[in-house]
């Protein structure tokens, strides 16, 4: 009797060594499918970004080409011809789009809709203290040839919208935006769009900073002692402060240093901390609530300074790029170590980065009104190889603090153009379009006059793609910390050679 059960369970038995091996061999086959599945998308991912990223070298070559015929007769004809612009144009081939994506006041008839563009055109904004002729019209000559030689660029930005129209048809959406901020606020764009007028500075955008000067680890230190409550001061160096801050990109890493009598770091941080949106959200949230009060002591900011970088660089926490420190103060040291101290400690600090971390470090210094230290924060710009900028109290555009420190781009701009950084583009994180409320990204490249050494930058080239694409493709949404990262490693893939 015993000899039929045995069978039995025999015949139970094998039968499932068998489902057994069937279910591994389907569930190794489903990982393999997921994992080809995986690497298709990774595939068609990389290939949206280096088709963005070849289209923009191209506009760049195009603006570095027409640039060479700027004193040409058919570019001096574009100079008597009319440029449109988002305050006082009106489009001739100006359509009110459908959907509600798109974001605007009133169309060209007057009736409020969604949006209103002409792709067909081209459009030309100048940041309002530069609009000083009739109907907002430019009086400074180099502006006024930016203008001129950049129209010559109409014929190329229409194609390439057109291609544009074509690709991204097939993810359902509409070509986006592609333009160039000029190095002296210019900015021109394609396709021409009404939006209200706000004096837009392209210069102060991420994607323009970040293509003109690389990734890099930033310490704004900042003077909050008692005489900065003099002639409105505070308030200048909160609004510089707060503009810095808003043109980094997540390519770069930063840190705030307030000193008076002594000195700490915002936030409590003791490192620097990656310019994410929401980082410099709470930067900024940090920087209106300072206070000004006590004595003038330099050593204590630097020393705190340069803590600060010591323990980024023990961490590996940096961009591994350069460091731009950048030095504000109103005043002279009253406490604390002198003059010659002060020097020598950032003298032995540049050298020490530069022979143990193949790091170079630059200090930008400024002197806020007449009473403010020149022989420390010149002999520190110099010793470091960067730039000591005296600036008066006014609001004057151009002389004024927020436009001089963030301006520190210009100096690593110099370095950019070299032919070890070739091709170089700069990725910024995932943001919500202006006009047309949705989730989007710019690539960009920096553009140059090379007919001269070293090469002088003009401006940045930036073309814009939603994120839909890139969402629908990946499986990830636009605003995910997933996505996020995809395009920290963007940003920071390449670290530029500069000296």
């Amino acid at each position: 009797m015993s000899a039929p059960v045995l069978s039995a369970r025999k015949s139970r038995f094998y039968p499932t060594a068998v489902l057994l091996i069937v279910f591994a061999i389907d569930f190794s086959t489903f990982l393999c499918s997921a994992a080809d599945t995986d690497k298709e998308k990774e595939i068609a991912f990389q290939a949206i970004l280096q088709r963005m990223e070849q289209k923009v070298l191209a506009l760049r070559d195009e603006f570095e080409r027409v640039y060479q015929f700027r004193c040409d007769t058919n570019t001096l004809d574009q100079c008597g011809r009319n440029n449109y612009n988002d305050c006082y144009s009106s489009y001739p081939d100006a359509e009110c789009a459908a959907g509600d994506e798109y974001f605007e006041i009133k169309c060209e008839n007057g009736e409020t809709c969604p949006a209103s563009w002409d792709i067909k055109r081209t459009k030309v904004t100048i940041p309002d203290s530069l609009s000083l002729g009739p109907d907002g019209n430019p009086t400074d000559p180099e502006i006024i040839e930016s203008v001129c030689y950049t129209r010559l660029l109409e014929p190329f930005l229409l194609d390439n919208y057109e291609d544009d129209e074509s690709f991204w048809s097939q993810y359902g959406l509409p070509a986006s935006w592609t333009y160039f901020g000029a190095h002296n606020g210019m900015f021109r764009m394609l396709p021409a769009s009404r939006e209200e007028c706000y004096g837009f500075d392209p210069r102060r955008r991420p994607w323009f900073v970040a293509a003109s000067s690389g990734p890099k680890d930033l310490v704004l230190v900042l003077d909050t002692s008692g005489s900065m409550n003099d002639y409105g001061r505070l308030d200048l160096l909160k609004e510089a402060a707060i503009t810095v801050i808003e043109t980094l990109s997540v390519a770069d890493k930063v840190a705030i240093v307030t000193f008076s009598t002594d000195a700490s770091v915002l936030n409590g941080q003791n490192m620097l901390i990656r310019a994410t949106k929401e980082n410099k959200d709470k930067l900024i949230d940090t920087v209106n609530q300072i206070n000004a009060n006590g004595s003038t002591n330099f050593h204590a900011a630097f020393t705190e300074t340069f803590s600060l970088l010591d323990l980024t660089f023990q961490n590996e926490s940096t961009t591994g790029c350069n460091v731009a420190v950048l030095f504000m103060t109103d005043g002279k040291i009253t406490i604390g170590p002198g003059h010659e101290e002060v020097i020598e400690l950032v003298n032995n600090k540049v050298k020490e980065y530069k022979t143990e971390h193949d790091r170079t470090m630059t200090v930008f210094s400024f002197s806020l009104g007449r009473d403010a230290d020149e022989i420390v924060s010149k002999s520190i710009a110099c010793s470091s190889n960067g730039i000591w900028i005296p600036v008066e109290e006014s609001k004057a555009y151009g002389n004024d603090i927020t436009t001089a420190m963030a301006s520190y781009y210009k100096l690593y701009a110099l370095g950019l153009g070299d032919s070890a950084n070739e091709d170089f583009v700069a990725w910024v994180q995932p943001y919500e379009f202006y006009s047309r409320k949705r989730m989007g990204t710019t690539v960009s490249a920096p553009v140059y006059d090379r007919s001269v050494t070293p090469h002088l930058l003009l401006g940045v080239v930036g073309t814009d793609a939603y994120m839909d694409a890139f969402a629908e493709i990946i499986g990830e949404d636009a605003s995910s910390s997933d996505m996020l990262q995809r395009f920290i490693s963007l940003s920071t893939a390449r670290c530029p050679k500069i000296e």
